[in-house]
């Protein structure tokens, strides 16, 4: 209790200003979470969220094959809990939380009938994952060829629909994990390359980036959609294609800059043992400097994942459905005309709960990295 007690005197109240600035604030927040639970309540319609979740979630997707999209939000599950092995293990705390997770949804789909019990299933992919990871190292040493192998085979999975009818979260989703993993490869080429001893290729890496960095998101997305059709005219490349390649070029070239600050990081006398023992250069990148390099520059690169999702919706100038586009299609329906608030409710709520998780995960890594570093 006096501990509470004196972080309350510390972190609120230590200084007359403060003080004030508590009492006027914390009142204010109290009185907000009030309005918002009253009329989220009471006064809110959410039966436009219920009757809508196939068009957020998937956008134009066929109802005949929508258990293609269970089954991919089963792998990315999976690979989420594999991933959550790797930085937080599995307590009395988060098995609680587990529980609790579980009793929420069983309640929801007994309470709603929009709500597809297959969501059991996937949340129970993402803790199976999540011991089995903790339990086989190897799984966790092997992190990355798993995602892309997971990557390469939900694109599979959903060729079939075509990419044209993929739309909503899912789109979202896939373009996030898609150039996330994509920029990361891409951003370590480019980060050796300008601190390149070969003039030619350190300038071509360095222009790169510079006007990668200089340019807005949307003008690189555009371009690349107008640019393939004029260039490779007999083969027709997908709008869904062309904007993945868009925001791998663009995001490649912040993960380079982020590499590139973890690669200078790494103190010389480190580089200089591993040359005294033989190794060639490729080995040198490869074992010593490039996972220190990766500790460093892990911030920056959570923090590109979270821009690439969140920019997601910037896609819409190529004519793609994603998740914040889906939510404006049902607006535009006059039924629906008076339910703006719910449906931006929604969409916040699920761009903050996707965004806190990937931010909370970030931070476990970063944590258990520092430990690893301090050992």
């Amino acid at each position: 209790m006096q501990k509470k007690i004196r972080w309350l005197h510390v972190n609120l109240f230590a200084k007359p200003a403060d003080a004030l600035l508590t009492l006027v604030v914390v009142p204010l927040l109290l009185w907000a979470v009030w309005a918002f639970l009253s009329w989220a309540l009471t006064a809110a319609d959410w039966s436009v969220v219920f009757n809508s979740l196939k068009v957020l979630m998937t956008g134009t997707f066929p109802s005949s094959k929508l258990w293609l999209v269970w089954i991919v939000a089963g792998m990315i599950a999976a690979l989420a809990g594999l991933a959550t092995s790797a930085s937080i293990p599995f307590g009395r705390t988060a098995a609680v939380i587990a529980v609790l997770c579980y009793l929420v949804l069983v309640l929801a789909i007994f309470g709603a009938a929009h709500i597809a019990p297959q969501a059991l299933l996937v949340l129970a992919a993402f803790h199976a994952a999540w011991l089995i990871g903790l339990r086989v190292p190897v799984l966790r040493e092997n992190l990355a060829p798993i995602a892309f192998g997971t990557l390469i085979a939900v694109l599979v999975i959903l060729s079939p629909v075509g990419p044209s009818n993929w739309g909503g979260l899912l789109l979202s989703i896939l373009i996030t994990l898609t150039a996330a993993l994509l920029t990361i490869p891409l951003g370590i080429l480019l980060a050796f390359g300008r601190q390149s001893k070969i003039a030619s290729l350190r300038a071509l890496c360095t222009g790169y980036i510079e006007v990668m960095r200089s340019v807005p998101l949307i003008l690189v997305v555009f371009c690349i959609w107008v640019a393939f059709p004029l260039v490779l005219p007999k083969f027709p490349i997908p709008d869904v294609v062309r904007g993945l390649i868009g925001f791998t070029l663009f995001y490649s070239a912040y993960a380079a800059e982020f590499i590139r600050s973890g690669l200078q990081s790494v103190a010389k006398g480190q580089t200089e043992a591993a040359e005294s023992l033989g190794l060639s250069d490729f080995d040198l990148k490869r074992i010593v400097i490039l996972p220190q390099a990766l500790r460093v520059a892990v911030p920056g690169l959570v923090g590109n994942i979270l821009d690439i999702f969140n920019y997601a919706p910037l896609v819409f100038i190529i004519g793609l459905t994603d998740f914040l586009r889906a939510g404006q299609m049902i607006l535009a329906n006059p039924e629906n005309s008076a339910r703006t608030y719910e449906i931006y409710v929604f969409m916040f709520l699920t761009y903050f709960v996707v965004g806190s998780i990937i931010t909370f995960q970030a931070r476990r890594l970063e944590q258990k990295l520092n430990k690893g570093v301090r050992k």
